[in-house]
């Protein structure tokens, strides 16, 4: 399975008054995380859109494992996994940079609803994400 890398900076607005990044930010990263993989596969989420094909999380489950602060540098990854004929997931990590500390692993399920709002994957959008 190949793993897909963005690298991001924690942004002090990010922070809650812990001086932790907030739990509902770590959505932000990977939804971005993805969003670059789709790209780098030659998949335009906004194309896709036009098309009346949606791209939808259905399912987001994240252990959190401990804490970026302000100032962290770290890398999102992106692995993606078949999981049916209507579903696929990405399995994600968050990676602080200055000790490889696994800050958070997620799964995130998604399906493709089409223009009758029935999920249909593409034919060639799956096997663009498993190339």
């Amino acid at each position: 399975m190949s793993v897909f890398a963005v690298e991001f900076k924690v942004r002090d607005y990010e922070c809650d008054m812990q001086g932790i990044v907030n739990n509902g930010v770590y959505f932000n990263y990977l939804e971005h995380a993805r969003h670059e993989f789709l790209l780098d596969k030659g998949i335009d989420f906004a194309e896709l859109a036009r098309q009346n094909i949606n791209l939808v999380v259905v399912r987001s489950e994240l252990d959190y494992k401990a804490s970026l602060t302000s100032g962290d540098q770290f890398t999102v990854t992106v692995a993606f996994e078949p999981v049916s004929k209507v579903r696929f997931g990405f399995r994600q990590q968050v990676i602080r940079q200055a000790d490889q500390k696994v800050v958070l692993e997620g799964l995130i399920i998604g399906t493709a609803i089409n223009e009758r709002g029935r999920p249909a994957i593409p034919e060639q959008f799956a096997a663009q994400l498993g190339a």
